[in-house]
């Protein structure tokens, strides 16, 4: 089983930046593709951006140019850096991973809020 914990959520103001942090822990840690997805109250989840073992990166048209993904294998680690922050980035953001049987596992989410 695999558990992931996220953290680094928060309240910022608009143009603000805040980096989400997801640490990857199990006996099957090892991963495909990691994502993140984010969904604002009455709203579908959404898919915001994906990483690959190999490093490929994948981004909503909506947070492109503005966020980055990136992880850090020795720390089993997925990092969201949000830039640019927009009041309609806010919403509870959700860190997943999918291992090489196409298993999905989600962490418990983390809000972000942006606002003045």
């Amino acid at each position: 089983q695999v558990q992931l914990v996220e953290s680094g959520g928060g309240l910022v103001q608009p143009g603000g930046s805040l980096r989400l942090s997801c640490a990857a822990s199990g006996t099957r840690a090892s991963f495909n593709l990691m994502a993140w997805h984010r969904q604002a109250p009455g709203k579908q989840r959404e898919f915001v951006a994906t990483i690959t073992s190999g490093g490929i990166t994948k981004f909503a048209d909506s947070v492109k140019g503005r966020f980055t993904i990136s992880a850090d294998s020795a720390k089993n680690t997925v990092y969201l850096q949000m830039n640019s922050l927009k009041p309609e980035d806010t919403a509870v953001y959700y860190c997943s991973l999918r291992d090489f049987f196409a298993r999905d596992y989600w962490g418990q989410g983390t809000q972000v809020t942006v606002s003045s």
